[in-house]
């Protein structure tokens, strides 16, 4: 059954995503219609996700959601969140890296629609990206979210939190908005299968940019709210870390 759940999500990902990007094309016409139209495109997928495979979730914190755009600091451990952060974040631009455009469709989309596109080999021209690009969409009123950890975690473990959210935060007077989640327990990194389950999603009160007086103290305020819950959602999916009330570990650089 979970295999013939996969097959049935994806054999409609395929379609739909072909069919749909027709659909995109034409929206570029109009203004804000990449916009619209990816963001439906990743409402559907999660809609997909959530009736063919059954991989259901819970957001704790809803109310925290301010009413102005800023910087949402996400963890990220595999693809559902990339799908439900424009579900909670319709008019949203992401930080990713620009191989994230080599890919077909997704790739396209993401690039469309105003992701911020960084090289990671190039720290000091990556920060710069970060800044200019994201005075940008603050100026088009979007929403920015970053994964600050810069890829995919393991569920179970943390990585280096970079200064890049914090400092944009600092720079274009935007507050951080921090969200932790363990999608990572139902959808394992590069893995075909998706499984079942209930994703829990907690979104955090905005951390104000004036909170710390530099980035780096900045992040930590974040990294040490996330992380904490972390520990408090984890333990539940069949790829849940096997010690899941131990300190978190830290990946290597």
């Amino acid at each position: 059954m979970l295999l013939l759940r996969n097959l049935i999500y994806w054999f409609c990902l395929c379609v739909f995503s072909l069919f749909w990007l027709m659909v995109v094309i034409v929206s570029m016409l109009v203004p804000k219609g990449v916009t619209w139209t990816t963001t439906a495109w990743g409402k559907t997928l999660f809609w997909m996700l959530e009736h063919i495979i059954g991989l259901k979730y819970e957001v704790i914190g809803r109310e925290n959601i301010p009413q102005e755009p800023g910087i949402v600091c996400c963890k990220h451990q595999s693809g559902w969140e990339t799908l439900a952060m424009l579900y909670f974040f319709p008019d949203l631009a992401f930080v990713a890296k620009r191989e994230l455009f080599r890919i077909p469709v997704f790739g396209w989309a993401l690039k469309w629609r105003g992701t911020i596109g960084i090289d990671r080999n190039n720290p000091k021209a990556a920060n710069a990206q970060i800044i200019s690009q994201g005075k940008i969409c603050h100026q088009k009123g979007m929403w920015i979210c970053i994964f600050p950890e810069g890829t995919r975690i393991k569920p179970g473990y943390r990585g280096h939190y970079k200064k890049g959210a914090a400092r944009m935060a600092q720079e274009l007077h935007l507050n951080l908005i921090p969200v932790a989640l363990n999608s990572g327990e139902f959808w394992p990194k590069d893995s075909f299968l998706k499984y079942p389950g209930k994703v829990t999603v907690v979104i955090g009160a905005p951390i104000h940019y004036e909170q710390a007086h530099n980035p780096e103290e900045l992040i930590k305020h974040c990294e040490q709210w996330i992380e904490d819950k972390q520990i408090e959602i984890q333990g539940v999916g069949p790829f849940a870390p096997k010690n899941p009330q131990v300190p978190t570990p830290v990946l290597p650089h």
